[in-house]
This record gives structure tokens, sequence and C-alpha cells, in this order.
């Protein structure tokens, strides 16, 4: 077992994959993120760009910071990009909004695409989805409700339950591991019994179904633990913090019902460490991915794997960031022989601007993300100046 330890602020190493001109179009594009009229006017005016013929200006700097092309195709450079640093690739089709049956089935058509991309490539250790993007938004939060459906509703979740299915099947039989991403609280406890489901029939081998766990709700962590008492089967969890906050609370707040979300950040750091905890104490039986950009979480995660015995590379660990985000850690990971991969989020430009819009304010919201961010951008600038 090897000992050393991780240097995160090793910016040489974190940007070793970005020519001196990458890295100032990043610091540029960080540095816009300082000004909030910017990030309200910037999908309305990137969609006006788009129809005006200006799509490679979008596709040039926020489109190629945090997605890897329009199609699956277009990702092969960023695919090899990251495996040349032993970084696999996780497809995320960021398709978002589109809702009626023909884009359901469309959607889960991309879906199966992406597990047969994972399965001829040994560079894509995942695939992921969403189940909003099968499956009517509506009919999840009347299901996870308790309430009632019609008959028309009825056989429309059917439809949707048989393509959630069709996708963890296919993956099943390809041998690829699936992540089911976590949404909303509303409607994720239809999304808990769809991925509960599934795991039963799947991970009879090997953990293939990974639900993913929020762990910025105050709930969350008791339902991890549930779920490692009562499964006789393989169990798979992408562990995060979450990504919906300000909804949650405006919504408990105009709907007069506890507030999902914890109380403070220092609450939710607790319950992702002890989630990461847990899993490793089950290793045997649990598989984890620790989706994060917290280096303490991070770190925790080393002092976990160290403690139970278990090589860097053990496949059912892994680390995720965000393409385009977090390079510090996921990039000196990797070169410490931690198993590594990257969310790289495809699709037509126009399209994924509601996703890239949210990296943006994520960027600027979060606390210290993109001061930090821009910050190890800068020292590696002046790093390699001074070196010449």
């Amino acid at each position: 077992m090897q000992n050393s330890r991780v240097e995160f602020s090793n910016t040489e190493v974190a940007f070793s994959h970005m020519s001196d001109a990458g890295l100032s179009k990043a610091r540029l594009l960080f540095r816009s993120f300082n000004f909030p009229a910017l990030l309200t006017l910037g999908p309305p005016l990137a969609n006006l760009a788009i129809s005006m013929g200006f799509k490679n200006l979008i596709k040039k700097t926020i489109f190629e910071q945090f997605c890897g092309g329009e199609d699956i195709l277009t990702c092969e450079k960023t695919i090899q990009r990251l495996a040349q640093s032993n970084i696999g690739t996780i497809l995320d089709y960021s398709v978002e909004g589109e809702d009626n049956e023909d884009n359901f089935n469309a959607t889960c058509a991309e879906i199966v695409n992406t597990i047969d991309a994972a399965a001829n490539n040994n560079k894509i250790p995942f695939s992921v989805f969403k189940t909003t993007g099968i499956i009517q938004m509506i009919l999840l939060e009347k299901v996870s409700s308790g309430q009632g459906l019609t008959g028309e509703e009825e056989a429309q979740w059917q439809r949707g339950v048989a393509r959630f299915h069709k996708i963890c099947a296919y993956a099943e039989e390809k041998q690829v591991r699936i992540f089911v991403d976590a949404e909303e609280s509303w409607i994720q406890n239809a999304i808990d019994r769809l991925a509960e489901d599934a795991a039963r029939r799947y991970n009879t081998r090997q953990a293939i179904v990974f639900n993913t766990i929020q762990l910025y709700r105050h709930d969350r962590l008791e339902y991890l633990k549930a779920q490692i008492v009562d499964a006789t089967w393989f169990l798979g969890f992408k562990l995060v913090r979450g990504a919906y906050m300000e909804k949650e609370r405006k919504r408990a707040q105009e709907m007069g019902y506890n507030d999902p979300i914890q109380p403070d950040k220092e609450t939710s750091d607790r319950d992702y460490n002890e989630a990461l905890k847990h899993c490793i104490h089950h290793v045997e039986k649990v598989s984890i991915c620790a989706g994060t950009h917290n280096e303490n979480s991070s770190r925790y995660l080393m002092e976990l794997m160290e403690e139970k015995q278990l090589n860097r590379n053990d496949e059912r660990v892994w680390f995720s960031q965000l393409l385009g985000m977090s390079d510090h850690i996921s990039y000196n990971l990797s070169h410490a022989g931690y198993n590594v991969c990257k969310y790289v989020p495809y699709g037509p430009v126009k399209s994924v601007i509601p996703y890239l819009t949210r990296r943006a304010r994520e960027n600027s919201s979060v606390a210290g993300q993109m001061g930090r961010e821009l910050s190890l951008i800068e020292t590696e600038i002046k790093r390699r100046k001074e070196k010449v």
C-alpha cells in the first residue's frame, strides 16, 4: 500500500492537459462569472447569438469548458484527452426540458447509445441518466406523494417504467455500470423506488445500477444506511452533496412543509463523510462513486481506503468531478493512482444552455468555488511564466 500524500495544490499536474492559450481562455471565462448581470442575461444572449449565426462563439467558450461535444462521436477528442491522464469519461446527455413521449423515447435511445459506447471502450467506466429525461415530472411527483393516477396517466407511467428498465437491463446485459441521477426531493421517492427495483433485478453479480444520494438532504444518510441493512444484493451509490438547494428551500417555504435541506454546510459535510465511511465499511457489498469537488471529503475517502487496506485502483471505489471544474482534484488523484472519472455533458449547443447556465451560476454562488478555480488557474499561469 502506497502512503504518499496527494497535493491538490500541485497545479503543474492539475493543468498538464491544458495549453497556455487554453489556460488564458479559462481564466477569462471564470473571471466573467464575477458579473451577476452577465449570468442573468447569459441564456437569452446565448440563444440570440445562436439564432444570429454565432454558435461557434458559444462552442469556443463556455460550451468548450464544460461540455465534450454535440454528440457521442464529437466527444471522442475529450475522451482521449482525459484517458491520457488515466481519467475515465461519463457521457452525460444533457438535453433538458423536452417533455413529451417522442422525446422520452429519443432520450432513452440515446442513453442506450452511451451504454454501447461504454461497453466498447474501457475509457468510459460508467453511463448515467436522469429519470425526468424519460418520464414526465408530474407523474414522478404524483407517484412520489402517493396520489392516484388517471387511466391515461397510468399508461404513461408504465411506458416510462418500461424505458427505465430497458436502460438498466441493457446496462446489465453489457456489464456497464449506470448512475441514476438524483433530482428534486418531491420526485425522488419515485426515482428511489425505480432504482431499488432495478438494483434488485440487475445487481446480482456486481453493482450495475447506482442510485444517487444527495447528502445536503437531512434524511438521506439514514436512507443509505437502511438500504445497506436491507439489501441482499450488491449496491451501488453515487454520493453527492446536491444541486437544488435554493429551489428546495423556496418551495418548502411557499408550500408550508418542512425544509428537506440540512440546516448548514457543516451538517451536510458531516453526513457526506459519514456516508463515505459507512459505504467503505461495507465495501464487500457496496460500490461507490464520490461525486465531490470538496478537497476534505476527497482526502477523507483516501484515508478510509487506506484504513480498509484497499488498493488505490479498487474498482469498487471511484472519485468523480465535472468536466471543466476541480481539475486540481481529478488530475492529482489520478496521478496518484486512484480511480477518477469526469462527467462529460454533451448535446446540441442550444439544447444544453440550461445545463451551462447552472454550471456558471454554481461557480458564482458556491462559496469559494469560482475563486478557487480562478486562483488555481492564475497560479499555474504564473508558474509557467516563471519557469521560462
